[in-house]
């Protein structure tokens, strides 16, 4: 009898937990559609933030092509560049989405959100796929100006599928990453400042636009603990050399990361409503 009701017990529990789990993983995807609704509405925020890293292709790119002031290995530069521009365009559409939360809190929104019984960590990744989308997006633009600028790079399905793979974990790590600085700054002009000190540095200490080989010893360092310089290695790997020496390390720090942050997002995720 107490076997019995053992093995009761257990499938109520089994059955709970995937209810449970289930229910979070549909709270999340309705609160990541209405973000992407957001975007079908107005568009224009993937296009403005496009014009930088199709000015960095065409003008930075196609003119150290021809110099080739820059050792690539034998890599033609823009091809060399174009992860690391893929990379940067997810950057920033992702680093500034916390800007949103505030616009969201000021509105009330947030408060609305909160008194709903909704686990906290649905809606940080509700809001990470929301930035998710945004990414594949902004990564469609440079790969369709990479097909008319006929770059050489690596143009099979499997390339391209693990290139949006890797774009929605860049755009969830630093989604993430902008709902802590949201939750912390708590203010639109505190927030701009950070994210504008925090962009570029990311960017010019990584390897995007150059290897870290060519580095000052100092920027090597900053560069080899930069989450955006393990994003362009694999991007580069999968879609330029097809090497994937070290890409499941840096695929698992990856990962990593993303765990981490989406934790302490969740847990600072109340804070905006204050």
């Amino acid at each position: 009898m107490n076997s019995e009701e053992s093995v009761r017990q257990q499938e109520d529990y089994n059955r709970n937990f995937i209810s449970r789990i289930t229910n979070w993983l549909n709270d999340s995807l309705t609160l990541g559609e209405m973000e992407a609704r957001r975007l079908r509405h107005d568009p224009t925020e993937l296009f403005t933030r496009a014009v930088q890293p199709v000015l960095w292709l065409l003008v930075f790119g196609e003119t150290f092509t021809k110099i080739k002031a820059i050792p690539t290995g034998g890599v033609p530069y823009i091809a060399f560049m174009t992860p690391g521009i893929l990379s940067q365009s997810v950057l920033f559409i992702s680093i500034f989405y916390g800007l949103a939360l505030i616009w969201d809190r000021d509105q009330g929104i947030i408060q609305k959100f909160l008194a709903l019984p909704v686990p906290r960590s649905a809606f940080v990744v509700g809001r990470t796929a929301g930035a998710a989308v945004r990414g594949i997006s902004q990564a469609i633009i440079i790969l369709l100006l990479a097909v008319i600028l006929r770059v050489e790079i690596r143009w099979s399905i499997l390339s391209i599928v693990g290139t949006m793979v890797i774009v929605i974990l860049e755009a969830a790590f630093f989604s993430c990453f902008s709902m802590i600085l949201a939750s912390l700054m708590r203010t639109r002009e505190r927030f701009m400042g950070i994210g504008q000190v925090l962009t570029m540095p990311l960017f010019f200490a990584s390897s995007a636009i150059y290897p870290i080989s060519i580095m000052p010893k100092w920027l090597q360092v900053v560069a080899v603990i930069n989450p955006l310089s393990y994003v362009v290695e694999i991007l580069r790997g999968i879609l330029v050399t097809g090497v994937y020496a070290g890409m499941w390390f840096h695929l698992g720090l990856l990962l990593g990361m993303i765990l981490i942050a989406v934790v302490i997002a969740t847990l600072l995720y109340p804070r905006l409503a204050s």
